[in-house]
Formats: structure tokens, sequence, C-alpha cells
């Protein structure tokens, strides 16, 4: 479910305003096509992804055990509260069995079993932490005990392979909260820290870490562009630019559904106040909710 950007979205309003130029003096774009009806759906909540993580073998049918691996484990495990960990489980066996050889297969699977149990313990040792006032040692006193554990599940390799990337992100996020908590230096000196910790960044990991950035300025952008008049196909054009087509059109798809959603709250609402102020019958509200929204959607209701 990961998105990677390509381009950052500058100057929401000076940008915004040459895109839509350009968009209204060429011809309109082809329409947002929905995703491609095969994607797997294993829960509602992955509707139109498609499972992450490339598992890949080396000579010899050997399984390459790196981070994408851990990638399409974690696909699966996000649908814990909608399927039972045992339907999860079995449903990565079967991704495994589908992608690979046999012999690959078997050790994938028995990585995963490895996987979940490494999982459940740590949950347990993080709850045992001692709570601590000092975000830092807590932060550190947490990586500890988790690359500690690792070594009960996995062989050295087995742990770098899943979780080399990982390591590297913890660690940066640690050394950035040591320059933050370092009271013996100026903001001259924090800041010229904190930029060689930037420029120590593979690109992959800067690109990750400034991600929720580049999101937060192009939903800004889109806001700008609508209103401004901006329609349907002008925030595609925008999307486009900086995802990719089929990441704009699953955007897209996004809004109509999110539109579709306040529609039916204010219709829940509005049917809801006709019972009557102060009587309503629970049951009558009930019926009210059951002919608007499924189960799992009245999961959603307690924030409105």
């Amino acid at each position: 479910m990961r998105t990677n950007m390509t381009l950052i979205v500058a100057g929401a309003f000076g940008a915004l305003a040459l895109c839509w130029t350009l968009a209204r003096s060429e011809a309109p774009a082809p329409s947002p096509q929905k995703p491609d009806p095969d994607l797997f759906a294993f829960v509602r909540s992955m509707d139109g992804t498609r499972p992450d993580g490339n598992v890949t073998v080396a000579a010899g049918d050997a399984l390459v055990v790196d981070a994408e691996l851990g990638h399409l484990f974690d696909y699966y495990l996000a649908g814990i509260g909608e399927k039972p960990l045992a339907t999860i489980r079995s449903q990565i066996e079967l991704e495994l069995e589908r992608r690979l050889a046999p012999a690959p297969a078997r050790e994938a699977k028995r990585l995963l079993g490895a996987y979940l149990a490494y999982k459940q313990a740590l949950a347990g040792i993080e709850q045992g932490l001692q709570p601590s006032a000092n975000p830092l040692q807590a932060a550190q006193a947490r990586l500890q005990a988790k690359r500690a554990l690792r070594a009960t599940y996995f062989t050295p390799q087995e742990s770098t392979g899943l979780f080399g990337e990982e390591d590297a992100r913890d660690d940066d996020a640690v050394a950035r909260l040591a320059v933050m908590a370092d009271s013996t230096l100026d903001e001259a000196q924090r800041q010229r820290k904190l930029a060689a910790l930037d420029a120590a960044l593979p690109p992959a990991q800067r690109l990750a870490r400034d991600a929720p950035q580049q999101v937060s300025a192009l939903d800004t952008a889109v806001r700008a562009l609508r209103a401004q008049g901006g329609g349907d196909n002008e925030v595609y054009r925008l999307r486009a630019a900086t995802f990719t087509p089929e990441a704009a059109a699953r955007l897209g798809e996004l809004d109509r559904e999110e539109a579709q959603w306040q529609q039916r709250i204010t219709t829940w609402r509005a049917q809801k106040a006709a019972l009557g102020a102060g009587g309503q019958d629970p049951a009558q509200v009930q019926r009210v909710t059951d002919g608007l929204f499924s189960q799992d959607e009245q999961r959603r209701l307690g924030a409105y």
C-alpha cells in the first residue's frame, strides 16, 4: 500500500496556477480509470490495492530474505481486526505458494512463523517496559529490547534482511531525538547536526521520510485548486504529475467514495432528527442506521 512519490508539490498557489493553466489549454485528460477489477481484496479496507512485497529468489532457488518479504507479511497483517490471525496466516501462506517454487515457499513460511512469534513476543516486551519521562531513554530502551529479542527467532543474516531498513530509520530517529534533547547545543549547532543527519540519509530513506510532507503539500494544492474552480480533470492532472496516473486514478476514486460517505452521514443525521428530538426509540434509530450502513461501516459512526 506504499506510494512512491517522484516530485514534490512546491509553492502550492504558484505551481497550482501554472498546472491549471496548462490543463485548460490542452486537450482534456482521459477519464481516470477505475482500479483493475482483478485487484485482490482480502479485507474491505484493502479494496483497490495489491499485496506489497516483491518477494524474489536467488540462484539455486534460494529465497531472498529482505525487507520485501516483511512488507508482504505486514500487508496482510494489517487486516487484523477484520479477520482472525489464523485466517491471515493461511492467506499469506497461499500467496507465498502462488509466487514461489516449493522450496523457497517452505522457507518463506518458516520465516512467517518466526515473524509472527517475534511480533507477539515484542508486544509483550513493550508492555513490560518501564515508563520513562525521558523520551530518548525510552526510545533507546525499546530499540535495545527489540533487537535483543530478534536473536531468539532469526539468524543475524535474516534479521539484517528483514529489519535492516527499519533499523536504519529507527537509528536516524533516535539520533535526531538525541540532538533535540542535547541542552549543550545552541540553535545553530543543532541545525548543523540535523543537516548532517539529512545529508547522511540514503535517497530512498529520505524520500520515505519526506513522503508525509509531500502528501500534505499535495492535499493543500488540491484544496486550493478546487477553491479556484478546478474540477476533477484538473485535480487528476495535478495528482498524476506528482504521483503516477494510476495513483491519481485511485485518489479520485477515494474522493468519490468519501463524498458518498459524507452524503450518507448527512442523510443519517436528517433521518434521526426526523424521529423527534429527545424521544428517539433506539430500535428506530438502529433501523435507520441499518438502512444506510453495513455492520463494518457502523463501527465508524462513533466519530459522528
